[in-house]
This record gives C-alpha cells, structure tokens and sequence, in this order.
C-alpha cells in the first residue's frame, strides 16, 4: 500500500489525525520515533529553518522540494503532507508541482489560492479570483491521478474577502475533487462547523497553534466540531528555538550548556550512533 492510500485508510478511521509540522530529517525522525503516524511538511517552519525568517512566500519550489526529500529520507515510513503553497505559478506550474511530490513519495500536498507573488506586507493574504482558484484545484486533481497522492485545497480568502465566500470555495473545492478542504484564519467555531459542512463528508484541516488571529481548538473541541486533521506549525519550531536561545545564554554565561541539554549519551541514542554502528559490522572487511 503507497502513502496516499495509507493516509487515506488512516483518514477513514474515526480518530482526530494529529499532524505535527516537520521541516528536516531530525524533526521527521523524532516525530515518527514519537508514534505520529503523519506530519506536515510546513511552508512557515522550512522559512524559518531555512532563511532564518518569516513565512512570506520567499521559499521556492526547489527549497520546499529538497526538505522533503530530506524529511522522507529520515523517516520513509512517516506519511507526509507537503505544503505546496500556491503551486508556484500557474496551473501548469501546480501540475508539475504535484507530479513531483507525487513520484517522490508524499501522501498529500496542499495548494491554496493566494496571489502569487505577494504583496510586499505581510498583513493580508490576498486572493485569486474564485474562477482561477477553481482553476488551479482542477489542474492539481488531474495531475493527482498519476500517482494518488491527496489533494488538500486551501483558501485564505476568509480575511479579505468574507467567511460566506471562502465557504463558496469550499464548496467549489469540494465540486472539483479535492480530497481535503482547509479554511485558513476561520473566526470563531461557527466558522470552522460552516466550512466543515461545506467538506460534505471529506476530511477538513485545521492549523491548531495559538498565538493567529484565527479559531484554535483544543483537539478534542477540534473533533466536536468535525475537523479531522490538526497540525503545529509551531509545536516544535517554538520549543527548538527557545532550546538554542537556552544554549547560546549558557555560552555566553560561561558554562557548557543549558540545563534543558539532554545528556550527551541521549544525543547520540536519538540521532542513532548505535545504529549505525550495527548496521555497518556487515561491511567491515578483515
């Protein structure tokens, strides 16, 4: 059984799916080692890890592309959903897009309706026309079929331009085949039940980390009010950077790590040392 047909038998069970968000081999590596059967490749944590920066469409294709593969590399097993953002382009660009992550071996990918390139602000996240939206989901779903990965549509309209149109693009997702709906910055919980209803029937994501102007559930209110996926985008990003921070203050305080460090011999259990060790007495000549 692939990964999409493994998240999609996952997706049928009546659980609330937790989705923590990864963004290289070692967040991948501790996430499937902490029993998450899935996670979330996130646009906002590879911006971070990678440019050291926000989450304002600066990423491309290629560095979003090369975290995955870096994700699946560490943790074959662990079925991914890859943020593929606006699918860089136009809906060709969203074909090959999906293609890619498809024959690399992702469960799903995201594309949402943004306007691309962004504006230069970060407040507001302006959106395609409802046709061109229609449009880039279409090309996303045909292309899906070659290899079944799972298609989640998100729309980020609902702060610019109105909660009964973003339900209007749900619906339309919904129309054209998308395997998963996502409701970006919902307001309140009447919001998120009215784009759940919208889903008709098929699984609804949520981002679920405080601290957004947008509805944030605890997981058990999140699955009372029908959502099946809950990611965190900042669930690990948050507590690695209060980590460093921890350690650079040590230096600076002359000692030789933070009391949060894990002991020496923990490191090198979880980045698997030992392993290696074993699996390489195979080819030892002599």
């Amino acid at each position: 059984m692939n990964a999409p047909a493994r998240l999609r038998a996952l997706l049928a069970k009546p659980d609330f799916v937790v989705m923590p968000a990864v963004w290289d081999g070692l967040t991948a590596k501790l996430t499937f080692g902490a029993g998450f059967q899935t996670a979330f490749l996130s646009g906002s944590c590879v911006a971070a890890s990678r440019l050291g920066g926000p989450d304002l469409d600066l990423i491309t294709f290629a560095e979003m592309f090369d975290s995955f593969n870096m994700v699946h590399g560490a943790a074959p097993d662990l079925l991914v959903l890859a943020d593929g953002d606006h699918g860089y382009g136009n809906p060709m660009n969203v074909q090959r897009t999906v293609r890619a992550y498809g024959r690399a071996g992702a469960a799903a990918i995201l594309i949402e309706d943004k306007i691309t390139p962004r504006a230069l602000t970060a407040a507001g996240k302006p959106c395609l026309p409802r046709e061109e939206a229609r449009m880039k989901v279409r090309a996303a779903v045909q292309a899906a079929k070659d290899s079944g990965i799972l298609v989640m549509a998100r729309t980020d309209c609902r702060p610019t331009a109105g909660i009964d149109e973003a339900v209007a693009r749900i619906e339309m997702f919904v129309a054209e085949g998308a395997d998963i709906l996502f409701l970006d910055s919902p307001a309140d919980e009447a919001e998120v039940r009215r784009a759940v209803a919208a889903a008709a029937g098929r699984p609804s994501f949520a981002v679920l980390s405080p601290g957004a102007p947008r509805e944030t559930p605890s997981q058990k209110r999140a699955a009372e009010l029908g959502l099946k996926i809950g990611t965190y985008p900042t669930g690990m990003l948050s507590p690695a950077v209060a980590g460093m921070k921890a350690g650079l203050a040590a230096l600076n305080a002359g000692k030789a790590g933070a009391e949060s460090a894990l002991a020496p011999a923990e490191l090198r259990a979880t980045l698997g040392y030992q392993d290696y060790e074993t699996h390489a007495k195979q080819f030892i000549v002599g």
